[in-house]
């Protein structure tokens, strides 16, 4: 039996206060009950009770759930649910029900999506709807296997602030009955009020998330400007991402030197093996993101715009640009695991405005480590004309007295030891000519060879150091390691040298690059491995470079850790990298 069609009354925005149309419905509802018996009079009490019960509390779920269950109690009925419309209107975005034991809730399994039957009617028509017999109503399509029994209905529409937020329904009236016009008032009546506890608790909980994604963005701009290692910034960009957008990952993208976008950054829960991973340029979306437009992916899984393997665990999406000043510095990615939610239009917003605050910081730490850039060059060409200009000269000038010295001398023994110490200054001549090359070399220089590349970050790390560290090549670097493997050792060893000048105090470190052994799965592999004789690494210290090394490595299906070292007592330190071709 269908219910009268009046149009659901609009709540207020303020709670404290009912509305006109919230107390005509009770109004209503108390002359519907006039002359009637006691026990039905008494539940006007009992509705005001449940009005103020609802009234109560902020947080969203925990109101649609107190809503189920005293709009139960009131109505009498077995069960009852409120199902979310989503925001396109064609389905439910959430369901929440009372009276549903878990263990039969898991027999049942998925819950309703709304594009079908009764309740996907009621979304299409959100009108009052009371029914003796569910199995009677031509909309209805049964119940899923392990689903309870139900027979008697009945659905009001929740509205907030005038727009449909979602229906209430109720089902079983206890004691075989029917639900009639008084439940009917009265559930209507409690509808108008959960419309108004909605809507307050919908905008608390948007307030708390804006505040979260400004959290997030203070965050992200302390990292980039604290004068941190640039990796370690653009991971907090992907790990802040990642948990304000309730995302499977958060994914951090660059420009590519050879065209497309790399990922530089991403954060999971598991290791990911995209580290590195180029994107092709020939992809809609590189194209679509480097032209600064924010990019929403319903399942990137099935999309065909999404031209990468990695995508295909993964649901909904966003790809939003890093942009500032109208310069796309990189992508931002939040894909949610396959089959989650949709994002929001509020959840789109916020995370669009994170984005460009986080571009923003970017820029102003690019600016930052260019200063610092160029006060490294100044100073590296400083050292360089003194060690020309000064040492290498003084230096000669010794040899050349020594070797005067040595043709005076009648002494064979003098004659040998000047000889050798003469050979160890023309060594000594060549390792600062080197040093000087590497020194004058910018970084767009660096030669392709990964023995080369090794030797030139040892150079340039005997400069701050005061030595040189001792290398070792084993197996044949240049021709087996890849250009991905290759990329992340050299980076793992800048990382290694740095802390040892940073934090080692070390007066002794020694380079070995094998490329002939095999991994614990079995695979060909190079290892890295760079000890020290300093301080070792202290107890409670920082640990973010080490972390570094490990992720890069993970992401290659290698592994990095760290031991002991070459001084006494196994003191200092000894990091090892390693990774497959």
């Amino acid at each position: 039996m269908a219910a009268p069609t009046d149009p659901a009354p609009l709540p207020s925005s303020d709670p404290a206060e009912p509305t006109a149309d919230a107390v005509e419905a009770a109004t209503q509802a108390t002359r519907s009950l006039q002359g009637l018996s006691t026990e039905l009079t008494a539940r006007v009490p009992q509705l005001l009770e449940a009005m103020r019960s609802v009234g109560t509390g902020l947080e969203l779920h925990s109101t649609l759930d107190r809503i189920c269950e005293t709009a139960a109690e009131l109505a009498d009925s077995r069960y009852a649910a409120i199902g979310v419309v989503s925001e396109d209107g064609e389905g439910l975005s959430d369901f929440v029900y009372y009276g549903v034991d878990e263990e039969t809730a898991q027999l049942i399994g998925r819950l309703p999506d709304g594009h079908r039957g009764l309740l996907g009617a009621l979304i299409h028509d959100p009108e009052p709807l009371r029914l003796a017999d569910l199995a009677d109503d031509p909309r209805s399509c049964g119940f899923p296997a392990d689903h309870p029994p139900m027979r008697t209905f009945l659905g009001v529409p929740i509205r907030v602030q005038g727009e449909i937020f979602g229906n209430l329904y109720l089902t079983e009236k206890h004691g075989g009955g029917e639900f009639n016009d008084y439940d009917l008032n009265m559930v209507r009546v409690l509808a108008t009020e959960a419309g108004i506890a909605i809507g307050n608790a919908r905008l608390y909980e948007a307030a708390r998330q804006r505040e979260r994604w400004i959290d997030g963005s203070v965050a992200v701009t302390t990292a980039l400007l604290s004068g941190g290692d640039a990796e370690d910034a653009l991971q907090v960009v992907a790990e802040q991402a990642r948990h304000l957008s309730d995302s499977a990952a958060g994914i951090v993208l660059l420009p590519a030197e050879e065209g497309g976008m790399e990922i530089v950054a991403v954060a999971s829960d598991e290791p990911s093996a995209a580290l590195g991973v180029i994107i092709p340029p020939e992809s809609e979306i590189v194209s679509e993101l480097l032209g600064g437009e924010a990019v929403f992916v319903d399942d990137a899984a099935t999309d065909p715009r999404v031209m990468t393997d990695l995508a295909r665990g993964y649901g909904p999406a966003m790809m939003l640009p890093l942009q500032s000043d109208g310069r796309v510095l990189g992508t931002l990615v939040t894909p949610r695991a396959r089959g989650g939610r949709p994002f929001t239009d509020v959840e789109r917003t916020l995370a669009t405005q994170f984005a460009s605050q986080a571009a923003l910081a970017l820029m102003m730490a690019e600016a930052q480590r260019d200063r610092e850039r160029l006060a490294v060059f100044e100073d590296r060409d400083r050292i360089a004309r003194d060690l020309h200009d000064l040492v290498i000269q003084r230096l000669f000038a010794t040899g050349m007295m020594l070797e005067s010295a040595q043709r005076r001398s009648v002494v064979p023994e003098v004659q040998t030891g000047i000889g050798k110490s003469v050979d160890e200054l023309d060594v000594t001549i060549q390792e600062i000519r080197t040093a000087i090359f590497a020194l004058q070399q910018g970084p767009t220089e660096a030669p392709s060879g990964l023995r080369t590349r090794v030797l030139r970050e040892i150079n340039m790390a005997a400069v701050p150091l005061g030595f040189k560290p001792s290398h070792r090549f084993l197996g044949p670097v240049d021709t087996v390691v890849g250009e991905l493997t290759g990329k992340n050792l050299i980076a793992a060893l800048r990382e290694a040298l740095s802390n040892a000048f940073r934090h080692a105090e070390a007066s002794r470190i020694d380079v070995v690059v094998d490329a002939a052994m095999i991994l614990p799965d079995g695979q060909q592999g190079v290892r890295l491995t760079v000890a020290d004789d300093g301080v070792g690494i202290p107890e409670g210290g920082r640990r973010s470079g080490l972390k570094n090394l490990k992720r890069r490595a993970e992401s290659l299906g290698g592994d990095s850790w760290y031991g002991p070292g070459l001084g006494d007592d196994d003191g200092g330190t000894t990091v090892v990298w390693q990774a497959p071709y």
